[in-house]
């Protein structure tokens, strides 16, 4: 065995399958966690769908004497259920190697950088660092834009691979151009989509009109995809260079953002948070979903938006979870989660100008030019509209707490 390296036993404990199910017609809180665990542990030796993956380089070896092996977390920031940390393990026992992942911090100068957001991330990320720690996996927080801090950080630790997940967005895909441009030639730069359950390359190979045209597309293949995980395990070989240590607080309290805009009360960030808000959603709301998830006096929605939009909880647990659940809500659900989310990222991956009016269909640009003169009996002025001094309460209404209005 290498000095750079030394074997470690798993110390995950296998689930016995004689548990005993509850019984009661109310579940004991928590009862999801146990559940997707013990399905984990059962499936920790399925077989990883390659076409999840794509290289971003030409390297697909890993040379000998390397170090360890990388995953750059970017947009999937939790630990289980994300098929790119899946992958980067394998390879890594695959090669008996040390696995290290990486984030890279980077806060825009920008009105939208604001506390609440950043808060959420890093809170997120400090329950990820603690779980991958109890693992034996390394975490290491970078600061900068990955294109200026990963390179240098990968030949600094003598790193074989790299692994990282997938984002549609015009500076995440920046990003591994810079990458790719200062990265030795010989080490391997893996992309795996742990965000869509059908891979965006997978779904469609162009700009898709609309969810009838991409639905059939994703249903064909949805079967092949929508798969339970595998466990993230105890990892067998261990750094012997260890992480430098990340003071969560004071890195929070350094960042430079907006923080009139203070956490939400409502959502806490990390994984267990948002597993919670599932179980919540399959036992109390998914019943109302079908019927009543247009009404806003209904609490009929599941309210994982910030979990999933972070990454911190996977949209294929919560599909798999939802339909194990059962109902007549199962379709809708899954309509919204699955076509009508992974369409967004069709939209964004292919259409270099989704963000700008120049992007938009042609219906919608002409729509617009047909009524650009039309008299509008009110013109209100950003601010206006942002602090919710218009003529409507129901915009008003949307943009603040209902007691925040002004009567």
């Amino acid at each position: 065995m290498s000095q750079k390296r030394k074997a470690t036993t798993d110390a995950v404990p296998e689930k016995s399958n004689k548990q005993s199910k509850t019984t009661s017609k109310k579940k004991a809180d928590g009862w999801l966690q146990e559940q997707v665990l013990q399905q984990r542990t059962e499936k920790k030796e399925m077989k990883f769908n390659k076409k999840r993956l794509r290289f971003l380089t030409d390297a697909q070896k890993i040379k000998q004497g390397t170090e360890g092996i990388l995953y750059w977390m970017n947009r999937d920031q939790r630990i289980q259920d994300n098929w790119a940390l899946i992958h980067a393990q394998r390879l890594a026992l695959k090669q008996e190697l040390p696995l290290h992942v990486c984030f890279c911090l980077v806060v825009p100068k920008s009105k939208l950088s604001t506390y609440r957001h950043f808060s959420f991330l890093l809170k997120g990320l400090e329950e990820g660092s603690q779980e991958l720690n109890s693992l034996g996996i390394e975490f290491h927080l970078l600061h900068g834009p990955p294109g200026d801090v990963l390179p240098g950080f990968v030949s600094d630790r003598s790193l074989g691979a790299v692994v990282t997940d997938f984002s549609p967005l015009r500076e995440p895909l920046q990003w591994l151009e810079d990458i790719k441009k200062k990265l030795s030639k010989d080490i391997p730069f893996i992309q795996v989509d742990a965000h869509n359950i059908v891979p965006c390359w997978e779904a469609s190979p162009k700009l898709e009109y609309a969810a009838r045209t991409i639905r059939g597309k994703i249903n064909k293949v949805l079967p092949e995809f929508l798969t339970d995980f595998p466990l993230v395990k105890k990892h067998s070989y261990t750094a012997t260079r260890t992480a430098k240590q990340v003071d969560w607080a004071k890195v929070l309290a350094s960042l430079q953002v907006d923080k009139t805009v203070g956490e939400t009360e409502w959502a806490k960030p990390g994984t267990k948070a948002g597993m919670a808000m599932l179980e919540s959603f399959i036992d109390v709301r998914l019943k109302l979903f079908a019927t009543q998830r247009n009404d806003p006096n209904v609490s009929a929605l599941s309210q994982l938006s910030p979990w999933i939009r972070f990454g911190q909880i996977s949209a294929q647990c919560v599909a798999r979870q939802v339909k194990k659940a059962g109902g007549e809500s199962v379709a809708p659900f899954i309509e919204e989660l699955v076509v009508r989310r992974e369409l967004t990222d069709n939209f964004c991956y292919h259409n270099k100008k989704y963000d700008c009016v120049e992007g938009a269909y042609d219906w919608a640009k002409k729509t617009l030019k047909d009524h650009a003169k039309d008299e509008r009996p009110y013109v209100y002025t950003r601010e206006q509209l942002e602090r919710a001094k218009t003529h409507d309460k129901l915009w008003n209404g949307a943009q603040v707490p209902y007691f925040l209005i002004d009567k």
